[in-house]
């Protein structure tokens, strides 16, 4: 007999029981946040973060139309201050999660969350939020996109990894600001220094480009990233590290998504056939502009 055929009680009941779950499980969760952290900006609730999250899809969506009559905003100074202010923050948040660890005498192959108020664990959580903040920062990314017209760099990839990155972490903060959470937020923090220095040096225009030959080794240190976090959140799930074992293996899949999609950017941008010396080829008829050397990689 199914859920339709039974007793008008009997569905309440049920109906009931799953609301009483769904309610303990959310109280139950809210009851083991990091204590340390409920006080600091943005994490007494999800709703700030959800909410610029939402206004940066939707300047997505609508800066292109705001823009499309107008001319494009010559931001020179402003990428180069931009770039090199986050330059100066990766590798703040490198310094303090290389030193707060290392003081903590963290394992690099399995480190549980300490939520006590020890003043390198402490620092360990501040760096963390620091870098989740860094995230929000680089919704400017696409917003100087937007406005200098660089829309074919506003790709699928580029809002995926800006949106789920500054949203996902608010999680990590939450619960987690500390223990293994610390190896991704360093990697990252120390790739990010290198390739913001790339992006400042961009921002001076094209004379600099035969200085930036590098730039598809940037691509590549960015999968070998990917790579590294998924061995490292494996063996963390091997040595059956007390740690969120649902975050591990969210880590894993987000990991992989990321491989799939810098792989995809890496075939097309430096694997397909060279273009002609005119900048143009032809594709099915059409004629498709190539990338400049000094456009931005999918940060």
């Amino acid at each position: 007999m199914g859920l339709l055929d039974s007793e008008p009680g009997s569905v309440l009941n049920v109906v009931s029981t799953a609301l009483n779950d769904t309610v303990e499980f959310y109280r139950w969760t809210w009851s083991i946040t990091d204590k340390r952290v409920e006080n600091w900006p943005l994490m007494q609730s999800p709703l700030p973060t959800l909410c610029i999250s939402t206004l940066y899809l939707l300047f997505v969506w609508l800066g292109p139309k705001w823009m499309k009559d107008r001319e494009p905003f010559q931001m020179r100074l402003v990428l180069i201050i931009y770039n090199f202010g986050m330059v100066l923050l990766n590798l703040f948040i490198f310094r303090e999660l290389f030193m707060g660890s290392y003081n903590a005498g963290y394992s690099y192959i399995c480190q549980s969350v300490d939520y006590s108020d020890n003043v390198n664990e402490v620092r360990i959580a501040a760096a963390l939020w620091w870098y989740f903040v860094s995230k929000g920062v680089e919704y400017l990314d696409t917003v100087f996109f937007i406005l200098r017209k660089k829309n074919n760099q506003v790709s699928f990839l580029h809002v995926y990894h800006h949106c789920t990155m500054f949203t996902l972490w608010w999680i990590g903060i939450k619960w987690v600001a500390g223990g293994q959470a610390f190896f991704g937020a360093q990697l990252n923090s120390f790739i990010h220094v290198i390739m913001y220095s790339y992006y400042g040096l961009t921002a001076f225009g094209p004379w600099i480009q035969k200085y930036l030959w590098w730039k598809r080794y940037l691509t590549m240190l960015q999968l070998v990233q990917f790579h590294v976090t998924i061995g490292h959140t494996a063996l963390s799930l091997y040595t059956d590290c007390p740690f969120p074992k649902w975050m591990h293996w969210a880590l894993i899949a987000y990991a992989i998504s990321f491989i799939f999609l810098f792989l995809n950017f890496y075939v097309r941008t430096y694997k397909e056939p060279k273009k002609a010396k005119t900048g143009k080829t032809a594709v099915n008829e059409c004629s498709m502009t190539v990338h400049q050397p000094w456009t931005k990689l999918p940060a």
